[in-house]
């Protein structure tokens, strides 16, 4: 016979055991609700990987100036822009309307390039087909990449865009001729409003909306607009500023009320109206996408194109960040602000795209060996 240790060793060996088996079939159960919840927030499709993009703080840039300068990473968007988020937009609406209801249909756009790349991407994963525009003398590797994507490219030479001949003008034409979808991206409202919806709101939960000042450039103008019609309305204080490449008016239409750039004086006009090596901003007209937020806009940095390109070097050099030309011209704009407004502030900018976009003509010019100090750059 076992003595009364024995036994209550048996006892307290049952309880364990009746313990432990309890646990592991909790640690079961809750194995299998992690595994069924994770596989709830598998993302479906490319286009759920558009958005919630990175909020960022640039290190050299903020060390230097004493503001906490943020930037949205929109590169890291699956098409490696902003526009993706505007292609998706567009086409979602141009969808609605009935515009797009078959595999085959076709979207024309005029593009200088990465709007062209995001509406190619959507047009691919949703069976349509992307007819792209655009001047002639754009990269080569923005280029191949629509060809990849089953983009059909038409070249054509860079004009003003009163000129029927001008790739935007070319693209609406075409659109017209074969009643398909003109995409529109400067005209079209589905722009700035994919801005509003998505790209303002994330900015103010990444910052729990403290932030003093948005500052990014203008092609469209739909970024600008989206961000400053969502955030100016929660943040009063907020300043919005826009920056601007060389010959481009935005810069004047904002500080004095005129569309007007130096540059297109008589006479001294060498390319076509944007006459600079930055790409995706700048313009010589007041768009839909820009008009919707223009009163918003609080003040205007003009940034040259030596800065720009002395800044992607000081940038791929202190920071590893490589960068395409028109995220060196928001770099050059928000860090001349900061200088402007003193340390302490949080000011948030936009990553528009990697530099891999730009080799064949941007990072060519781009200068190598040691950087200039940042006060050297915005003194250029």
């Amino acid at each position: 016979m076992l003595s009364s240790k024995g036994i209550i060793g048996l006892i307290v060996l049952y309880f364990v055991a009746d313990y432990s088996l309890k646990y592991l079939r909790k640690r079961s159960k809750d194995f299998e609700s992690n595994t069924t919840e994770s596989s709830r927030n598998i993302i479906d499709g490319v286009e759920g990987l558009i958005g919630n993009t990175p909020l960022v703080r640039i290190k050299s840039l903020s060390d230097a100036t004493g503001c906490d300068i943020l930037a949205k990473a929109e590169m890291t968007n699956p098409g490696g822009s902003a526009k993706d988020r505007v292609a998706l937009a567009i086409i979602n609406a141009a969808e609605a309307q009935g515009l797009l209801t078959k595999k085959g249909d076709m979207v024309f756009e005029g593009t200088s390039g990465s709007t062209g790349i995001s509406l190619a991407m959507i047009c691919r994963l949703k069976g349509y087909i992307a007819h792209i525009c655009l001047p002639d003398d754009t990269t080569q590797e923005k280029v191949d990449l629509l060809e990849h994507l089953g983009a059909v490219v038409e070249k054509v030479p860079p004009a003003g865009i009163v000129d029927p001949r001008q790739y935007v003008n070319i693209a609406r034409s075409r659109a017209e001729s074969s009643s398909a979808v003109f995409a529109d991206q400067f005209e079209n409202e589905a722009n700035w409003t994919a801005h509003y919806n998505h790209t303002g709101p994330e900015i103010y939960t990444q910052t729990n909306g403290r932030l003093d000042v948005f500052l990014t450039g203008a092609g469209t103008g739909g970024t600008i607009s989206g961000v400053a019609r969502y955030l100016k309305p929660l943040i009063p204080s907020l300043k919005v500023v826009l920056a601007d490449p060389p010959g481009s008016g935005l810069y004047n239409k904002v500080k004095n009320g005129v569309m007007f750039d130096i540059a297109e004086r008589e006479g001294t006009r060498r390319r076509h109206q944007i006459d600079t090596i930055i790409e995706g901003i700048g313009i010589n007209r007041v768009t839909a996408n820009f008009e919707a937020g223009r009163q918003l806009i609080d003040d205007a940095v003009r940034v040259t194109d030596n800065q720009a390109l002395q800044m992607a070097n000081y940038l791929v050099q202190n920071d590893g960040l490589f960068i395409g030309s028109s995220t060196a011209v928001n770099c050059v704009a928000v860090a001349a602000y900061a200088k402007k407004i003193g340390p302490g502030h949080t000011i948030v900018t936009v990553l528009c795209d990697s530099g891999t976009r730009h080799l064949s003509k941007f990072w060519k010019a781009v200068p190598t060996g040691p950087p200039l100090s940042l006060d050297e750059i915005l003194n250029i």
